[in-house]
């Protein structure tokens, strides 16, 4: 199976998570520097979630980029993946509810889903490397040590747990996490090829 209709499909999910989150940013309510500076935290929560959906995206790109074939749990693996990805709008948009400070549920769901996101993106891992020629295949070698799909969780973990007792720091560790996943990491590239 062809992986380009997966590839097409998956960017335009994407797109759209993010065109959601982008319209509901609501304009400050007065025309004042004052009135824009009050909107901040929903600002940063719009960062943060465009940073994690640019994340996935780029890392898929770059998955993609290193399998030839796709197949039908590849792209159920896939799907359950974008479910809890798509959930980013939702989410984000419950933590903006209780601005200036993040309430504790709607941290602790938007912990939730960055940490199911995280999980469901290792099946998706799995069956693209015994799609492709299995733990001995250039895939697998390019992703074993892979650090940062272990400390995510952890640090969702953390900052679920977190979020009931100082939501702005269970914030601060998501971002934290996002952090470490925008130093290029160039294993795909270099042990793909």
């Amino acid at each position: 199976m062809h992986k380009g209709r997966m590839e097409a499909f998956t960017d335009g999910v994407i797109a759209v998570i993010i065109t959601i989150m982008v319209l509901e940013l609501k304009l400050p309510h007065a025309a004042t520097w004052r009135a824009l500076l009050a909107d901040l935290p929903v600002f940063l929560s719009y960062v943060l979630s465009f940073a994690y959906v640019g994340l996935y995206w780029n890392n898929h790109h770059h998955l993609l980029q290193a399998v030839e074939h796709v197949n039908g749990r590849v792209l159920w693996a896939n799907l359950f993946f974008l479910f809890w990805l798509s959930l980013f709008p939702f989410t984000t948009s419950w933590l903006n509810e209780s601005h200036p400070m993040p309430a504790p549920v709607p941290t602790a769901v938007y912990g939730i889903v960055l940490l199911l996101t995280a999980l469901a993106w290792i099946p998706l891992l799995r069956t693209l490397i015994t799609a492709n020629g299995g733990s001995t295949s250039g895939l697998a070698r390019a992703l074993r040590g892979d650090w940062k799909t272990v400390v995510s969780p952890i640090g969702y973990l953390v900052g679920i747990v977190l979020a009931f007792f100082a939501p702005i720091l269970s914030c601060v560790i998501y971002a934290l996490v996002a952090a470490i996943w925008l130093v290029p990491d160039r294993r795909l590239e270099a042990g793909v090829n």
